[in-house]
């Protein structure tokens, strides 16, 4: 069933636990991702990110996240992942998108409050909810989606983007966003080091805003930081980049086993093996301590 993002995260404020947002790029994908939280009987929502419009425009892939939403047998969010202006938002909403994230993270703080404000608005007024980001995510640089930017992240370390709690309380309160997206350590893309996840400040953002926290850059934890995320007041968690790979190694050893290939079968071991990796990350999610082998 589709519902909003209000809707799912609300209920995961009650049970304690985080809902995974998916990105969804191919039909092998959001099958994977449908079938392994119908499996767990766990809600889910499915994400198209901007970026990914360069792969599938928004056109061709959101009605068939709205179809598999609206067939689902359980709570099913459609989710734009970020969005960079009001254009791309609309598009989303008319389409059928019960939720939206607009980023103006790189934008000066009045200027990114005034952005998401008019987005609030916006799609507050068609019944569909609003995450926006405050402080920035970096890159890894393998599969990551964006950047701290140029030779200023250069200079600075990554802790200079990390969001400030106070700010992030004054931030919610002006825009009436329904999700904050904020930076305590995590990075989009692949670890290349240990991350190093600042959980007394995602303590500090959580009791300052009274709002659900989104982690970005949710791929590749351990279940100890996922669950300890998640206590400290995470709610929803973004994860694409390890399914991704997941599914791309699986298809790279299928090739490597067999001579006589053709293009349907990468797409059904693709599938297997993403769902495989989403299915153990849904159940670590749930936070009832036990996980998928």
């Amino acid at each position: 069933m589709l519902v909003t993002l209000r809707e799912n995260l609300d209920k995961a404020e009650v049970g304690n636990y985080a809902v995974g947002a998916f990105n969804c790029p191919t039909l092998e994908s959001v099958r994977a991702v449908i079938e392994a939280a119908e499996e767990l009987q766990v809600p889910v929502i499915l994400s198209h990110a901007e970026v990914h419009n360069e792969i599938i425009p928004i056109e061709i892939m959101g009605p068939i996240l709205v179809e598999f939403a609206k067939r689902a047998s359980v709570p099913v969010t459609v989710h734009l992942d970020h969005g960079s202006n009001l254009e791309i938002v609309k598009k989303a909403i008319d389409i059928g998108f019960s939720s939206v994230m607009i980023d103006a993270s790189h934008m000066g703080y009045e200027e990114n409050v005034k952005t998401v404000r008019e987005v609030v608005e916006y799609a507050h007024g068609h019944n569909v909810s609003v995450e926006a980001e405050l402080g920035m995510m970096t890159s890894s640089g393998i599969g990551g989606e964006e950047t701290a930017g140029g030779e200023a992240a250069e200079q600075n370390q990554p802790s200079d983007y990390y969001t400030d709690p106070v700010i992030a309380k004054d931030f919610v309160y002006r825009t009436e966003i329904d999700a904050l997206a904020a930076s305590f350590g995590t990075v989009h893309g692949i670890y290349l080091t240990e991350p190093d996840l600042d959980f007394d400040r995602l303590s500090s953002i959580y009791k300052n805003i009274q709002r659900p926290v989104v982690m970005h850059g949710g791929s590749g934890l351990s279940t100890d930081e996922y669950v300890t995320a998640i206590n400290s007041g995470v709610r929803k968690i973004n994860y694409y980049s390890y399914a991704a790979k997941a599914g791309a190694n699986a298809v790279k050893e299928y090739i490597n086993e067999n001579t006589n290939l053709f293009y349907h079968d990468f797409t059904v071991v693709a599938k297997a093996a993403i769902k495989k990796d989403v299915k153990r990350a849904m159940e670590i999610f749930s936070n009832k301590g036990e996980t998928v082998k």
